[in-house]
């Protein structure tokens, strides 16, 4: 039989006794997996987005041996239905009630308002893959809040200069009357007016209304040099084919990408030059964007988007930050300013991070010609929102 001596005793006393002062974040780091929480719509009209963007970032995850700064990665998903009323309670599901290191969340504008409210309180570092209201990098900015998709402002505001330079110096606008159509017009409508154009009519469809008839006889009366519109998923689909069908295409249709992205296909010869801004096209000629969509495909059988893009680099973002806190999710302070600092290549090209957290990247100029997106250029490089009413901007 093995005997300890009393100095052996005291001596592995003395080391437990040192052992309980080690932080433990430090004691679990090598152990314990990091929790994302995945705050997503997962059915509903906008599953198809939910499902790129968790696809992509786990692809990114993948990449990286499956860890995030050395740590596995455990993955908790929950589907907020596109339900602004829910997410409050749908947040703390996760925040409050998972404990979950980081919160990915979410494509809906109105659901990323309430899920705002809540991890403004809790501190929770958030990455949006989507959601495009403007308040989330104003108002409602904090040091724990990032975004990898775009402002509402900045995916239209190129479009108002792009426009004045073609000769398009009356316009008329039409969009959903909604807080998301009020945003993406008024993009447009700030750098047009500056630019030198005129807004002939600013026109408003009850949402989520598609009968457009009435509105494109009063465009066709009016007589615009061009019209700027922000419509998504069967909205755009239905709205472009009509525009054409209305004998409208010799008049500019201009929007930003969400026009086209996803129902390209369908619109098919009526889309034909259609002039949309984004900070992504899927023809983009850049080696980050071919690996990507060659990895995706392989992947999952499909061809990636731009809510993928913005999944996988939401994933990338935070594979930085915790690569430079060693998988220390307690050195929030050091994490959160590796990610401020973080240059990520992305699929759309290389992007920072404003003061706010909303990134600062190209938007690019995209015309349909025969059937496919094509990039005519950059509408605008390096374009950071201004996030007006941000308290760190």
């Amino acid at each position: 039989m093995l005997r300890m001596t009393r100095r052996g005793v005291l001596a592995a006393a003395s080391a437990a006794t040192a052992s309980a002062f080690v932080p433990a974040r430090f004691a679990i780091g090598g152990v314990a997996k990091v929790k994302v929480g995945l705050m997503l719509p997962y059915s509903g009209t906008y599953a198809g987005l939910g499902e790129a963007i968790t696809n992509a970032f786990k692809m990114a995850v993948a990449e990286k041996g499956g860890t995030l700064g050395g740590r596995e990665v455990q993955f908790v998903a929950l589907d907020d239905e596109s339900h602004p009323g829910k997410a409050p309670e749908n947040t703390n599901k996760l925040v409050v009630g998972e404990k979950v290191d980081f919160l990915v969340g979410t494509v809906h504008s109105g659901v990323a308002m309430g899920m705002l409210r809540v991890v403004g309180e809790t501190g929770t570092i958030t990455v949006i893959p989507n959601a495009g209201a403007n308040a989330a990098t104003g108002p409602l900015c904090g040091p724990n809040i990032f975004r990898t998709s775009f402002s509402s402002w900045q995916a239209c505001y190129p479009m108002g200069k792009v426009a004045v330079d073609r000769g398009l110096k009356k316009v008329v606008t039409i969009t959903w009357k909604y807080a998301g159509g009020d945003e993406m017009v008024g993009g447009f409508v700030e750098n047009f007016t500056k630019s030198g154009g005129t807004v002939v009519e600013q026109i408003q469809v009850p949402f989520p209304s598609e009968e457009f008839q009435p509105y494109l006889t009063q465009i066709a009366a009016l007589k615009p040099d061009g019209v700027f519109t922000f419509f998504a998923g069967s909205g755009a689909l239905k709205f472009v084919k009509d525009y054409a069908a209305a004998g409208l295409k010799p008049i500019q249709l201009m929007g930003p990408g969400f026009l086209t992205d996803g129902v390209l296909a369908a619109q098919g010869e009526a889309a034909e030059g259609v002039l949309t801004t984004l900070h992504y096209a899927d023809a983009l000629d850049i080696p980050e964007n071919r690996t990507f969509r060659a990895a995706y495909k392989n992947a999952f059988g499909k061809e990636a988007d731009v809510y993928a893009v913005q999944g996988y680099d939401a994933a990338q973002v935070l594979a930085h930050g915790m690569a430079a806190v060693n998988g220390d999710t307690g050195a929030r302070e050091a994490l959160i300013a590796a990610m401020e600092k973080a240059e990520i290549r992305s699929p759309r090209g290389l992007f920072t991070f404003s003061k706010a957290h909303n990134p600062v990247q190209d938007i690019y100029l995209r015309q349909v010609q025969g059937r496919q997106e094509n990039v005519v250029g950059i509408a605008h490089k390096a374009l950071s929102d201004p996030a007006r009413g941000c308290r760190m901007a």
